[in-house]
């Protein structure tokens, strides 16, 4: 037991410590090479955070278990907008960029959008949609590149706050990036780990520790990144973090899923998980286009959705998942 706690206790030390280090590091680097904190936000954070989406998704393909792949990504992609966005807005009121939300954020829309088409008229995804998919994950990195980095006309792009940095080397920056996502996975997988050794020690059943425990594990670092990210002041980094990790998940991690084994797409998350996952999707976009900002009373309200969501999860588990075991011994961070 004081083992346990102890090991929880020491992941959110390394996740706190890793996200620190990952936000001071993307923001050097984004200013060093004069590139935007949201697109730095959108691609190193975003993506980097993903790192055990990608690896628990990885895993389950090359295991057989496809639906542990596809729901991992709609789970978590529910988690970064309803638990995430809505902690992060408790901790300190989100302004949205305008630019952000026409751009990057109708992506994250239209991937949701295409997801829930192909979920919906393709029983199973074949590989050349999955390359398809990370293509268009490719032709998305391009786009955001030359948006940030070409010269703007006088009063098109907002003008983002001014944050006193303290310079550092580039391999110092990208040491601490490196460092940062290190911390985030370790700090993860300490935390997820020690979580259901005291579930189990406590008699909750296997099923609840997937859907709750493990199904948010993954999304740790978001969380840490985007929290330490409000609390700096960088909401663009905070924002871009959870936009960014969406698009990567859908587009990036399932495409290149469905690369190493074609991938079928389990009827339950066809019947409700995705409209849970698309309906999360538009009601960011409609509420951080109130106003462009996400207040405190949303995130709470965002809180409320997920809770409802685990709920109806938890309620309809026992008959749906009687073989929990195996997709614990799946997760990167239980097995």
């Amino acid at each position: 037991m004081l083992f346990t706690i102890l090991s929880m206790l020491g992941g959110l030390v390394f996740l706190t410590l890793g996200a620190e280090g990952l936000i001071r590091g993307a923001v050097s680097l984004a200013q060093r090479f004069g590139l935007s904190p949201l697109l730095i936000g959108l691609t190193i954070v975003g993506f980097g955070t993903s790192t055990p989406e990608l690896v628990a998704s990885l895993n389950a393909a090359w295991a057989g278990n496809s639906g542990i792949a596809v729901g991992n990504v709609v789970g978590s992609n529910i988690f970064n907008i309803l638990v995430i966005l809505g902690l992060t807005a408790l901790v300190r009121k989100i302004k949205i960029a305008k630019a952000a939300w026409r751009q990057s954020g109708m992506v994250m829309l239209l991937a949701t959008g295409l997801a829930v088409l192909t979920f919906s008229y393709i029983p199973a995804m074949p590989r050349w949609v999955g390359s398809v998919w990370f293509a268009l994950l490719l032709a998305y990195l391009a786009w955001e590149y030359w948006l940030h980095s070409r010269p703007h006309k006088k009063g098109t792009v907002e003008p983002e706050p001014v944050v006193e940095i303290i310079k550092m080397p580039l391999f110092a920056a990208l040491g601490l990036i490196a460092a940062g996502l290190v911390g985030l996975i370790l700090g993860a997988q300490l935390l997820v780990d020690g979580a259901v050794s005291l579930a189990q020690l406590w008699g909750v059943s296997d099923t609840i520790i997937g859907l709750t425990i493990v199904a948010g594990g993954t999304s740790l670092p978001e969380l840490a990144t985007s929290v330490m990210a409000a609390l700096r002041k960088q909401p663009e980094i905070a924002v871009g973090n959870i936009i960014g990790s969406n698009i990567f998940n859908l587009l990036g991690i399932l495409g290149l899923t469905a690369l190493v084994l074609p991938t079928p797409i389990p009827a339950s998350i066809v019947a409700f998980d995705m409209w849970v996952m698309a309906a999360a999707a538009v009601a960011f976009m409609l509420y951080a286009r109130v106003g462009w900002r996400l207040t405190r009373a949303e995130g709470g309200l965002f809180l409320a959705a997920y809770g409802l969501y685990t709920a109806y999860l938890i309620h309809h588990a026992a008959p749906a998942l009687p073989a929990t075991t195996s997709l614990l011994t799946t997760m990167p961070f239980v097995g």
